[in-house]
């Protein structure tokens, strides 16, 4: 890192499949939308060769964003993969996007890396949706480093940024992030800025200009010794608190000048066991440098200093009945255990899977096993069946290029696997194994919609069903009391690509509409009432009476039936009659159309004929009893209410609690949950809740998580209910 010379790059235009996991660096980009992950992705790429001047692939298409929809909202809004190659190392890139409503991609790529590198931009800072991955990656030990991009941006300071980010990523341990180089200043243009026209190396203390287009190494001038003393210093003392070697601090506290390649190797193994996390610089889009500034210097840091997937611990497996399993290692040799973490369709060549293999070796026409577990709360059917694995391909902006095999530790493309959702394990057909699933956020902003037409109709489910085993953030639900189709997703952004797609890909064009909440009806005081089921119309007539109480129970009680008819008045065969007539009307509701529930329902008498009477007449008698003892009472509506707990961080509590009171929430409590961040504890109903996932992340400025749970159904506010009556009245009289 500063003291190799130029690696040769891959060709352009040919695949790359590694032949030994030890030659594979998986690296995930994360930051913010805007901070500059794609067009870093896209200097990278040329810098090793494998894309042309004009961004362009050797054969055509571009390398990242090559999605319609991408291309139609200038963002990022799936994971993508961009291999390269730099000395001898094949370098998976995984470009995520860094909008919140798509941190489903980010978890993917998280999960099919084995180190990160958090792309910040100096004009813009770090927000705290970044801070929050940097911990969750802090809390399984993921190697980081950061990049810090836009340099060339008027008011971007490097300076300022790096200390931004110690105090961002470093905690109590601000010197374990630390920059590599420093950004070379040019001469100052007539608006007082300085463009950034190379790096000066701190391990090695040479500068790399790249003012003349091209990277070209030289010593520093005596202009920049004392700038890069001290930086220089302020390295080593971090690289050396994290050394192995013990007499290090002492021998360079003595004055020893230590070994350049000592110091390199020391900062290598303490980033790739996730103890130091460096600062580079990058401007991949400066101003006539056909090689984007810092692209090279970070590629060193990649390969050299970032974890080989033999560094990475296997996720633990079972058997598909849930079995334990021996731990798996990243072995070519082993017993296959791959991932999907990723699933998109192409017009042409169907279902297409990104897996990750992180033991065996997973080769083109074989028959594995395809275990998807845990996702049927979401719309995602168990299933686990064998499936023939098509061609093998490594992807390249919106080309397959085909490849022979894919290792341990290596990512590539499956065609056709058409059972394969995102989340499922591919294993040998006769070792069936089951990985254990990566953390995913709850879609908890929900989506009613109906097919635009009957075309739309016929081909709706097939759509959704395909759409929902792509993105397993999405859940669908078929609501039987409001009888929606309803979709939940993570914002609206991922809502409008959801639907994109159900329009483009599928052929499918839905309407959103209001989503309704299953609200439940009670009685309000006892009643009582005679349902009376009498026809004689010539030949068999049919002959019910039935006489019945009703009375409200407790919140949580249901419907209780009870018999009390003595004498024989209502025959024995027809009280079940009687029930399940008066449950199916509960069921349908006797107000609004809503469940009915917590009442008793006590059968007091009734009438039958010798021959008239029936089950059917007894179950219709039995409805109309419920129906006549609701008319004659007041009917009380309930709505449902969430439990829900929402994290934020200290300083958003006052207005979250005060925004929760604001939806008729009751504050359960609070308690911190150490981070500066606190678990705030309420019960809201459902319906004031319909878009707090879109309204928390404004109101927190996308540091705030929630998670909800069914509590119980309570009496709505009597103004509610009335506003709910009205509205009925009036769709029912259209």
């Amino acid at each position: 890192m500063g003291d190799r010379r130029d690696a040769g790059p891959g060709a352009a235009g040919r695949a790359l499949a590694a032949g030994r996991p030890e030659d594979v660096r998986n690296v995930v980009l994360v930051g913010h939308s805007g901070s500059g992950k794609t067009t870093l992705v896209e200097a990278l790429a040329l810098a090793t060769g494998a894309v042309n001047r004009a961004g362009h692939v050797a054969d055509g298409g571009t390398v990242s964003d090559h999605d319609e929809i991408e291309h139609r909202q200038q963002r990022s809004v799936q994971l993508s993969l961009v291999p390269v190659e730099w000395d001898g190392i094949k370098v998976n890139l995984l470009d995520t996007p860094g909008y919140a409503d798509f941190v489903g991609e980010l978890r993917a790529g998280l999960r099919a890396a084995d180190a990160a590198l958090f792309v910040v931009s100096a004009a813009d800072g770090v927000d705290g949706a970044t801070r929050m991955v940097w911990e969750e990656c802090a809390a399984v030990g993921m190697p980081r480093a950061v990049v810090v991009t836009h340099l060339e941006a008027a008011r971007a300071d490097f300076d300022e940024m790096t200390e931004t980010c110690r105090e961002a990523f470093g905690g109590d341990s601000p010197d374990t992030v630390l920059p590599l180089y420093l950004p070379l200043h040019g001469e100052a243009t007539a608006d007082g800025h300085a463009p950034v026209t190379g790096l000066i190396g701190l391990l090695s203390q040479r500068v790399y200009d790249y003012s003349s287009g091209k990277r070209e190494e030289r010593p520093p001038t005596e202009g920049q010794l004392p700038e890069l003393d001290d930086a220089r210093s302020r390295l080593i003392e971090g690289i050396i608190a994290e050394s192995e070697d013990e007499t290090l601090m002492d021998r360079y506290l003595g004055g020893e000048e230590l070994d350049l390649k000592t110091l390199i190797q020391d900062l290598e193994r303490a980033v790739a066991r996730g103890s130091f996390h460096p600062v580079l610089a990058a401007a991949p889009a400066a101003e006539g440098c056909k090689q984007g500034i810092g692209t090279v210097e970070l590629l060193e840091l990649i390969t050299g200093g970032f974890p080989t997937p033999l560094e990475r611990e296997v996720p633990q497996v079972t058997t598909p009945q849930g079995t334990s399993h021996a731990q798996l290692t990243c072995d070519p040799g082993g017993p296959l255990a791959a991932e999907v973490v990723k699933t998109s369709s192409d017009p042409y060549v169907g279902r297409i899977s990104l897996v990750r293999v992180f033991s065996g070796t997973l080769r083109p026409d074989e028959t594995v096993h395809v275990s998807g577990h845990g996702l049927e709360d979401r719309g995602h059917e168990d299933h686990d069946v064998d499936e023939r694995v098509g061609a093998l391909s490594s992807p390249f902006g919106k080309h397959q290029r085909t490849v022979p095999h894919c290792i341990a530790g290596d990512l590539a493309c499956v065609a056709k696997l058409t059972r394969a959702e995102t989340g499922d394990t591919l294993s040998a057909k006769d070792d069936p194994l089951l990985m254990e699933p990566w953390l995913m956020p709850d879609p908890l902003l929900p989506v009613a919609i109906q097919a635009h037409s009957k075309a739309d109709e016929d081909k709706l489910s097939v759509g959704l069903s395909r759409l929902v085993a792509e993105d397993p953030t999405m859940r669908l639900e078929q609501n039987p009391d409001t009888r929606q189709v309803v979709l939940w997703c993570l914002g609206e952004a991922h809502m409008d690509v959801a639907l994109e797609r159900l329009r483009t890909r599928y052929g499918v064009q839905v309407d959103a509409v209001p989503h309704k909440v299953a609200l439940r009806e009670t009685f309000g005081e006892k009643s009582t009432a005679r349902g009376r089921h009498v026809k004689q119309s010539g030949g068999h007539g049919q002959y019910a009476i039935c006489d019945i109480e009703v009375e409200p129970l407790p919140v949580g009680s249901g419907i209780e039936f009870v018999d009390k008819v003595v004498g024989g008045a209502v025959p024995r065969q027809f009280i079940p009659s009687v029930e399940k007539g008066v449950r199916a009307q509960a069921a349908k509701g006797v107000a609004l159309g809503f469940p009915v529930e917590d009442i008793r329902i006590v059968l007091v008498d009734g009438k039958a004929h010798s021959v008239d009477s029936s089950d059917a007449a007894f179950q219709t008698a039995g409805a109309l009893a419920l129906r006549e003892a609701a008319s004659q009472c007041r009917i009380h509506l309930l709505e449902p209410v969430s439990e829900i707990r929402v994290m934020v961080p200290d300083e958003y509590v006052g207005p979250v609690m005060s925004d929760l009171s604001g939806r008729r929430g009751r504050v359960l409590g609070t308690e911190p949950v150490g981070l500066g961040r606190t678990l705030v504890r309420a019960e809201v109903p459902e319906i004031e809740i319909g878009r707090y996932a879109v309204d928390l992340r404004s109101l927190s400025h996308g540091t705030g998580r929630y998670g909800r749970s069914y509590a119980r159904h309570e009496p709505m506010p009597p103004q509610l209910a009335q506003k709910l009556r009205e509205q009925h009245a009036q769709e029912s009289g259209r």
